[in-house]
This record gives C-alpha cells, structure tokens and sequence, in this order.
C-alpha cells in the first residue's frame, strides 16, 4: 500500500502540470475569429445585464 501512495505522490503532481502546460498551449492556439467571437459574447452579455438592471430599479 505504501508504494501505489509513493507512486500517487510522484505522478500526481507531474500528470497535474502535464495537463496544465496542455491547457496553456491549446489556448494560445486560439483563432482570431474564436477570440472576436468570445469578445462579441462578453460585450453582449454586459449589454444585457446592464438593460436588466435598468429595467429592475425601484425609484
């Protein structure tokens, strides 16, 4: 029992960084028009919520 948590202690961090050096380099990666097309949405949603909240305040 004690070698699979020494293994654990071993993989686990590794796998971790492994994954997140993964997730860094896909998202740099990103096309211009993904990242105009996340920027639209972004721009939209504050739209939106700042219209509802227009519309929600008690005078």
């Amino acid at each position: 029992m004690g070698d699979f948590w020494a293994v654990a202690l071993i993989l686990g961090p590794i796998l971790l960084l492994a994954t997140a050096i993964y997730v860094w380099a896909r998202n740099r990666q990103a096309s211009r028009a993904s990242i105009d097309r996340s920027e639209r949405g972004a721009r939209e949603l504050r739209d939106d919520l700042e219209d509802r909240q227009d519309r929600t305040v008690d005078l």
